[in-house]
């Protein structure tokens, strides 16, 4: 049996994660829980689950090293939202413990750090995004000298149809409401920006270690195959599922077996499939992804905080939709040819990015 310690409990990763071991007690456990302010919530998972429960913030991240030691798991769930969740990936790295990682930060932030880290104490990580948890699983089945370029499926959000006049009149409530997945609010507007899949692209050409020429985003409105790999002979290959966070979480889980479980069978009679290629004019910030990918050294660290600082001003209806991509162009027009070496370095960007961007917002 698998003990299991899940940082952000209370959040949608951390809630399906339980669900999965409810289902499956004779193969996980939850031997400890975080949360970040969600004190009534925690107590009462911590009773149920019976182990120890732990309110963490930025000021205290390190007393996750000490819920490690003390439980003694043998995989730890990120599910911590936003930057947030960089320095205890790091802290589970130090511990030797695979990471099943749902926190994009990160990588997008600190992947180079991150993976010495996680070589130096024989740490695995195997990633829970949907996306980059198909091409995880296919990369290990076709063999990574055989695949040639990687193909994100993206659902498009709410306004894939949209006209620039449209997006630039586009309420919070319309953003919130994503036409696939259930999410928080941050991440549901960066799947209506695609700053989510931008996100995703970058975290691609990382955790695979492939150049951002050879990655590409295609709109899947029904969100059904969850990425492709092209191989060598130009042959697609493809995982296909329900849209449950559920199959990705499990797969982590698992790892490295593949076992049987209670979630449904995907059942291939009567689908409507389409794919379209994405619209980047109207949601440049796929395209600054890109850009981002590319130029490595600290803009992948902007654009992710620019963004986080301007999808805040939106949801406080500070600033509109569109404002949102203006705000992060403006940001990565700044120098970010900075390398950082420590992850002090790396915070002393994101610090820089995010006053840069809330300049934009006066």
């Amino acid at each position: 049996m698998k003990k299991v310690l899940v940082l952000g409990c209370t959040g949608s990763i951390g809630t399906n994660t339980l669900n999965i071991i409810r289902s499956m007690p004779e193969e996980f456990c939850i031997c400890g829980l975080t949360a970040h302010s969600n004190k009534k919530s925690l107590d009462f998972l911590s009773n149920e689950f019976n182990c120890k429960g732990l309110i963490v913030s930025q000021s205290n991240v390190n007393d996750i090293a000490a819920l490690i030691d003390e439980t003694k798991p043998d995989v730890v769930i990120n599910g911590i939202a936003g930057s947030a969740g960089l320095l205890p990936s790091k802290i589970v790295c130090e511990s030797g413990v695979n990471l099943a990682l749902a926190n994009k930060e990160t990588v997008v932030m600190a992947w180079d750090l991150i993976k010495e880290t996680a070589f130096q104490h024989d740490c695995t990580i195997i990633p829970v995004d949907s996306e980059h948890s198909a091409i995880f699983s296919l990369i290990n089945q076709c063999g990574k000298e055989n695949v040639d370029s990687i193909l994100i499926t993206a659902s498009g959000g709410p306004f894939r149809t949209y006209s620039h006049q449209e997006l630039e009149n586009v309420t919070v409530e319309q953003a919130l409401n994503h036409p696939t997945w259930k999410m928080g609010k941050k991440i549901t507007v960066d799947s209506a920006s695609l700053a989510n899949k931008g996100l995703e692209v970058i975290e691609a050409c990382r955790l695979f270690d492939i150049p951002a020429n050879k990655v590409s985003v295609v709109i899947h409105p029904q969100s059904l195959v969850h990425s492709l790999v092209r191989t060598n002979d130009g042959m697609l290959y493809a995982q296909i599922s329900d849209p449950d966070m559920k199959h990705p979480i499990i797969n982590a889980l698992n790892y490295p077996k593949n076992l049987a479980n209670e979630l449904s069978k995907f059942d291939l009679f009567d689908l409507n499939m389409t794919f379209f290629k994405p619209r980047i004019k109207e949601f440049p910030m796929l395209g600054y992804a890109f850009e981002a990918a590319k130029a490595g050294k600290s803009y992948t660290i902007a654009y992710n905080a620019a963004n986080e600082i301007a999808v805040n001003a939106f949801l406080e209806q500070k600033i509109s939709f569109t404002a949102i991509s203006r705000v992060v162009r403006a940001v990565l027009d700044k120098d970010w040819s900075v390398v950082p070496s420590t992850y002090d370095e790396v915070f002393e960007q994101d610090k820089k990015s995010r006053a840069y961007a809330r300049e934009q917002l006066i």
